[in-house]
């Protein structure tokens, strides 16, 4: 299939995308959760994936009941996660490659994420990726975070490319939802959620990893 226009800047994700961090908070999540007493079922830890802090919040004082101690919680997953963070976190596939195919088409990049711009430096620094892109958009810089289009659009603009001019990847619903609605094209490449229908619907490609679009942005470029 071939993308709807020529791509004039790439704008990704972060967390399940470019850096493996979806399965270390998992395993942060079931580690504490024991702690408490509690489990954390995947089901539960699927729906917060992609979401801000406030809406996974909610589903975890939903998921624990009455007299859950939040703050305690998110300390102690704190904890380790920064652990596994000063441990590095594994890229995913085809990282790399990608950023080189980008580097030979001349195509500006930036990072539009949930996460701090710690867990950026944090994920990406330990891989020597941070010069490897044009822009940053952390959590910081938002009033509205996914599915909210706010984070992709100052991708946009900070890069100096219309979003429609933009190829969103995303791993996760709500980033999808947020690309689709900032009005870029947008490829998903699934981590810990599948595609749904609606995500056929949002998407110009479900890819299986990043690979498959470093070689259709090489297509498209022929």
């Amino acid at each position: 299939m071939s993308l709807p226009r020529s791509v004039k800047a790439v704008v990704f994700d972060m967390d399940g995308l470019l850096v493996d961090t979806e399965t270390v908070v998992f395993a942060a999540m079931q580690h504490v959760a024991a702690e408490f007493g509690g489990a954390m079922p995947f089901s539960t830890f699927q729906r917060m994936v992609g979401l801000t802090h406030a809406s996974s919040d909610l589903i975890l004082m939903e998921h624990f009941g009455e007299g859950f101690d939040l703050e305690a919680w998110s300390a102690a997953v704190s904890v380790y996660f920064r652990q596994e963070l000063a441990a590095g976190i594994a890229l995913k596939a085809g990282v790399v490659e990608i950023l080189d195919e980008l580097d030979r088409l001349g195509l500006p990049r930036a990072v539009a994420t949930s996460s701090s711009r710690y867990a950026v430096e944090q994920s990406l620094g330990a891989h020597s990726l941070l010069g490897r892109f044009d822009a940053f958009v952390t959590r910081e810089m938002q009033a509205h975070g996914k599915p909210h289009p706010e984070p992709f659009l100052k991708a946009a603009e900070a890069l100096g490319v219309a979003p429609e001019d933009c190829l969103a990847l995303e791993d996760s619903h709500n980033g999808v939802r947020a690309a689709h609605a900032a009005g870029m094209m947008t490829i998903m490449v699934p981590d810990m959620l599948d595609p749904t229908e609606e995500m056929t619907t949002l998407t110009v490609r479900i890819a299986a990893d990043l690979h498959e679009v470093r070689a259709l942005l090489a297509t498209e470029a022929t």
